[in-house]
């Protein structure tokens, strides 16, 4: 269940990122020109582009945690090989740091890894599935994906309205999908969503703004 929270927090930040990120080119383009073209080309840019580093920046970390329990996995396996006395040990261990008598807590051990020893260790001692190693290519699929799926709606906000109403527009439906996205990740961690709400928004606002100013800076300078 853990793992799977980890994974949604980890795709509303995604969207979050596309949201901000694609938000902040299209509104700067849009303040420097109002060219429809020139607008979708950069917002279509931007995408492509923070959706690929952002899949290849999480399948970099996850690989690396992919590797580091895969090499967990294969070292246990070896203890419980060369010295299944030892796995035990460390079982009892752990079992007596918790309460239980170092009698109980030895038997516990043997029970405990009588059906499968090597899951039971890597859970118990080391915190590690062996049905649920990470895979880097679903985490860089699922990042591709959240900030592609974020980024879509500044996009579409500046494309569809008039002229005249297209950063007011991208600039509600941002603030309002960050919001949204905002509440969701407070409510996956427990935080406080007013507060997490807050930040996103003012944060959001703050870029829209600063790009948005840039734009028409040297939009008319050029």
């Amino acid at each position: 269940m853990s793992q799977k929270l980890n994974w949604l927090r980890a795709g509303v930040l995604g969207a979050n990122d596309g949201i901000v990120s694609v938000a902040a080119v299209v509104v700067g383009v849009a303040g420097a020109t109002s060219s429809h073209s020139a607008i979708a080309t950069a917002g279509i840019a931007a995408i492509v582009g923070g959706a690929i580093s952002m899949a290849l920046g999480e399948y970099v970390s996850v690989s690396s945690q992919s590797d580091s329990e895969h090499a967990m996995i294969a070292r246990e396996r070896r203890r419980l090989t060369d010295n299944p006395a030892e796995v035990e040990r460390d079982l009892a261990g752990l079992f007596e740091e918790q309460g239980l008598e170092p009698a109980t807590a030895l038997r516990a051990a043997g029970q405990t890894t009588r059906k499968d020893p090597l899951a039971t260790s890597l859970r118990l001692l080391h915190g590690v599935d062996i049905n649920d190693v990470v895979s880097p290519w679903n985490a860089a699929i699922a990042s591709f994906a959240a900030f592609a799926l974020g980024a879509a709606i500044p996009l579409l906000a500046i494309l569809l309205p008039p002229a005249g109403l297209r950063v007011p527009v991208t600039f509600a439906a941002v603030l309002l999908a960050l919001g949204i996205t905002g509440t969701i990740s407070a409510r996956i961690g427990d935080a406080p969503v007013a507060r997490a709400v807050l930040r996103l928004v003012v944060g959001g606002a703050a870029a829209l703004g600063i790009t948005w100013g840039v734009g028409v800076l040297f939009g008319t300078q050029i």
